[in-house]
């Protein structure tokens, strides 16, 4: 039989028939060339009309285990799994995947495998690996407590975070819940550090986050350490809906946990709950006595009244979240906040997640290690343990950490070092690897690819009817692979809160007619935040179009890489004028875009055509190095001039 026979009787192109064949290692020139009886049969089975999952079932003891970062060839995958080669191959070729039995399996591609014919393939991790983030640790918290033996967990207590409108009453909300004078301590009045804190009612434990901004509450999120089990929303009755309320919203939606409202100063003569309740509405905030979902609490935190009632709202949902933690062990804990102290050293407030916390505990906690030396409580009191969802201060700390961190206690000398050197390692290589927000031209490659994703966005504009505009314009964008989502809506200039929110929900910003401060766009470079700025709508609703077709332009710009200063110059009938130079700053790179200056001003633009050192043709020569340099139809060239060398990069 020959190929293109079988490929009309299999239904398949003739060259993907011939490339499956040279993926087996049996070689086909032409479609009219003849089969072996082991070619047909290869092909047939691969591309028989029953799907593997459909034809095979697969029995194992339990599920396949694979180091992260093993490799091994489909082979030996197959050998491992105790299945039929020619089952991989067909699991293999469904999927998508252009591989022979020699080829080397990724982790991933392996676990995509396994989920195709049935198997539980699990990726075992290291300690912690290169490629592991503060929130797969977090994560990894979770799977310990989901896979836990039922009877080493426990009830813990909610963490509780609010969040509203300065000046609606937040810390004094807290105050009064504490019956403590928390207020009064504060500078100015404004809280001015993320305080933990826990109280006991009706028998259950609550802890309360309060914090200084939306953002802190979102850097410590966007860090991958979700805390927050229930949010409060504090609401002004006589004031309402504030610019840093409809923020808070979007805080707490991007946080995923259930929302209670307080609205706090019903006292006020000028007071109206009902109106509050019509403008938490227009935010998906629908009260359960107007037939929502969202507790909404009337109360006041000057006189206390109310307060009962909230607190059994609280009780009450942490009760239908079930929530449960590892009680035994060794802790882990997400550090809050971070302080020098003079008298203290460095110290740290902590929240416990899983495990008991003592005093005289070795921990890892970000590249370094320390030991307990004290755990004092929100009261100021001397503990000698701490157990999950309780904040606690701790000293004994060798180095400030960030907020998001995880404290991971270690009693094994040995594998306490080796977890530190291995975070060392970790901590110098993220910087290169830094999650990133969306951008119009990462996701445009993701629809070229045939990918799916989501384009989020943040819009900052100059009046509410511009960004009104926008956002229904933007609303009536379709695509089937990339979802367009608003995440949050202001006016005003871009501030660091919305930087922060951008890198918690991986977003971009666009700037609609506002000016980007420096010191907020050098903030989005650190934290890879694309911000766009715009002056017309129509090209905002152009270019995220594009996008959703894949054809958008990334804007590309010039970076200057190196420059040289022309010490003497020599001119040759063919090849023009060779520029003796000194390389002063970075590096001269052949073919790059070069621009010459004297006296500051631009005299020639153009390509670096040759770069010499002595007689030897070279790539680049860098900084402190003599070179010659040929640039393409300059005329005019003195001593003294500046060359720069410039390459192109993607504006991001």
């Amino acid at each position: 039989m020959k190929l293109i026979e079988l490929a009309r009787e299999l239904r398949k192109p003739a060259r993907e028939l011939i490339k499956v064949l040279s993926m087996q290692g049996i070689k086909v020139k032409k479609p009219a060339s003849k089969l072996n009886e082991r070619s047909i049969k290869i092909l047939r089975d691969l591309y028989s009309t029953k799907k593997v999952s459909e034809a095979v079932v697969i029995e194992t003891d339990g599920p396949i285990i694979i180091k992260k970062g093993d490799k091994f060839v489909v082979k030996d995958f197959a050998d491992k799994m105790g299945i039929e080669l020619s089952t991989i191959m067909k699991a293999i070729l469904e999927l998508g995947f252009l591989l022979n039995m020699n080829s080397a399996i990724e982790n991933d591609v392996a676990v995509k495998i396994g989920e195709k014919l049935g198997v539980e393939v699990k990726v075992e991790k290291e300690i912690i690996g290169q490629d592991q983030t503060i929130k797969d640790q977090v994560d990894q918290i979770r799977i310990d407590e989901i896979d836990a033996d039922p009877e080493t967990l426990s009830d813990r207590p909610p963490v509780i975070t609010i969040m509203g409108h300065v000046d609606h009453g937040k810390t004094l909300l807290l105050d009064t819940i504490r019956k403590s004078n928390v207020v009064a301590e504060e500078k100015g009045g404004i809280t001015q550090h993320i305080g933990a804190y826990q109280v006991e009612f009706s028998g259950k434990k609550l802890t309360f986050l309060d914090t200084p901004g939306h953002a802190a509450f979102t850097a410590i999120r966007a860090r991958g350490s979700q805390l927050t089990d229930i949010t409060i929303l504090v609401v002004a009755a006589d004031e309402g809906v504030k610019p840093q309320t409809e923020e808070a919203i979007h805080h707490a939606k991007a946080a995923n946990v259930p929302i209670i409202v307080a609205l706090n100063k019903i006292d006020k003569p000028d007071a109206n709950v009902e109106q509050v309740k019509q403008e938490l509405a227009k935010h998906d905030l629908v009260a359960e006595d107007w037939g929502g979902k969202t507790i909404m609490v009337p109360l006041s935190a000057k006189s206390g009244k109310g307060i009962d009632d909230l607190l059994d709202m609280l009780v009450l949902v942490s009760e239908m979240l079930e929530l449960k933690a590892v009680s035994s062990g060794d802790a882990k804990a997400i550090v809050i906040e971070s302080k020098l102290s003079k008298k203290k050293g460095p110290v740290a407030t902590v929240l416990v997640k899983t495990g008991i916390l003592k005093v005289g505990d070795s921990f890892a906690l970000g590249s370094s290690s320390g030991k307990v030396r004290a755990l004092v409580s929100d009261s100021g009191d001397s503990l000698k343990e701490a157990m999950p969802g309780r904040p606690v201060e701790i000293l004994g700390i060798s180095e400030v950490p960030s907020p998001g961190d995880l404290l991971e206690v270690v009693n094994d000398e040995k594998k306490l070092k080796a977890i530190v050197e291995q975070k060392r390692l970790f901590d110098a290589d993220i910087k290169k690897k830094v999650v990133t927000g969306a951008s119009l031209e990462s996701l445009a490659k993701k629809v070229e690819l045939g990918e799916t994703g989501q384009l989020k966005l943040i819009l900052k504009g100059d009046v509410n009817g511009s960004l009104e505009a926008i956002a229904v314009s933007i609303s009536q964008l379709e695509s089937e692979d990339i979802a367009v989502s608003i995440v949050h809506s202001a006016t005003g200039q871009v501030t660091e809160n919305d930087v922060m929110l951008a890198v918690a929900s991986q977003s971009m910003i666009i700037a609609f007619n506002v000016d980007v401060s420096v010191d907020i766009q050098q903030l989005a470079d650190e934290n890879s935040i694309q911000i766009k700025p715009y002056g017309i709508i129509y090209k905002i609703i152009e270019d995220i179009e594009k996008t959703l077709s894949g054809m958008f332009t990334p804007e590309i710009k010039e970076v200057e890489i190196g420059r040289a200063e022309v010490r003497q110059v020599y001119s040759f009938s063919k090849l023009g004028f060779i520029l003796g130079s000194h390389v002063s700053e970075g590096k001269m790179v052949r073919n790059s875009i070069v621009r010459v200056y004297r006296d500051k001003a631009e005299i020639f633009s153009g390509k670096l055509s040759s770069l010499k050192r002595f007689k030897d043709d070279v790539k680049e020569v860098l900084s402190g190095f003599e070179c010659g340099i040929v640039l393409d139809g300059i005329k005019d060239v003195k001593e003294g001039d500046v060359v720069a060398s410039f390459k192109l990069e993607e504006v991001k």
